[in-house]
């Protein structure tokens, strides 16, 4: 799959079947549009293209609503689109600029003129343009005059599994794991950088490698005790994922930590990923630290029964 950062940057295609979103999650409804995508590059010999937005949207025209949290990151995006068949990514640099752009100056600058669409695949209630003013029925009267061919998904066919990006974030937020599960279609992962923290799970028998994210609008499940399976390099462990502040040993912050099973590497500095399997419990306060270090142990056995099931 080919990126572009700018539309200055891609070259009009002989017959691009193009769609456009954020995609945020690239979960199962997304996947319906992309699928139909693929189909119909096979069926015309056409090249895929999605353009998605970055920055989200929102970030740019409500500032205010700062407390937005994102399922991917651009990178993490783009590799979940990869795998879905996507041929051509083009990220378009989100400003309020851009968000005043009218509709028809969007269709023939940059889907006629830039990328040369031929056939536009379209979720059902797609708005675009300034104001939102943009849509589908505007697309299908002006078919011929605009050179290509507009398909919208119908509403059924993404309704029938009950998906959005809001969903999986609320499932998220209340360590419903396998809602947002089913919802993506695959694993909800973070990835961040190994950092130094104050080893108290060494202390405890327990090390753990202390995540650093460093994507602020990240978003990080509730907090918890996680079953979970870790990507680093070419290898993959079994674990159980902490987040949260730490109320035994009366904490200030909230810190991500993994318990790698079977491990014992000095990693500080490089990069894992965590994909979330299976809440195990909330996070508690503990009367010491041995009445924490026996609990830890049952989360232990815990996740090795629901990781490694006999």
């Amino acid at each position: 799959m080919k990126i572009y950062y700018s539309i200055d940057d891609f070259q009009p295609l002989p017959y691009a079947v193009v769609t456009s979103g954020t995609f945020d999650g690239v979960h199962v409804g997304h996947q319906t549009i992309l699928k139909r995508l693929q189909e119909t590059a096979l069926r015309h010999q056409g090249e895929t293209v999605v353009i998605t937005y970055w920055p989200h949207p929102r970030l740019v025209l409500k500032p205010e609503e700062q407390d937005l949290r994102l399922l991917n990151t651009f990178e993490e995006k783009a590799a979940l689109l990869k795998e879905h068949g996507v041929q051509h990514l083009l990220r378009i640099p989100f400003t309020k600029e851009f968000s005043s752009i009218s509709s028809q100056a969007f269709i023939t600058g940059i889907l006629v003129n830039k990328l040369g669409t031929r056939k536009l695949v379209i979720g059902y209630d797609h708005r675009f343009g300034k104001n939102r003013e943009g849509s589908f029925e505007q697309l299908k009267a002006n078919a011929p005059t605009y050179g290509f061919d507009v398909e919208e998904i119908p509403k059924q066919e993404v309704d029938h599994v009950g998906v959005s990006s809001s969903k999986i974030r609320k499932a998220l937020l209340e360590g419903d794991i396998a809602t947002a599960r089913h919802f993506l279609g695959q694993s909800y992962s973070l990835t961040g950088r190994v950092v130094k923290g104050d080893r108290l799970g060494r202390v405890l028998g327990f090390p753990t490698a202390n995540l650093q994210l460093d994507f602020p609008y990240k978003l990080i499940p509730a907090q918890g005790i996680y079953a979970v399976t870790v990507q680093h390099e070419a290898h993959r462990y079994d674990g159980m994922l902490y987040i949260g502040n730490r109320p035994t040993v009366d904490g200030k912050r909230q810190v991500i930590e993994v318990n790698l099973f079977d491990f014992n590497q000095e990693i500080y500095g490089e990069s894992l990923q965590v994909n979330f399997v299976s809440l195990l419990r909330g996070d508690s306060r503990f009367a010491d630290l041995e009445e924490l270090k026996h609990q830890l142990q049952r989360d232990k056995e815990a996740a090795l029964q629901i990781l490694r099931p006999s």
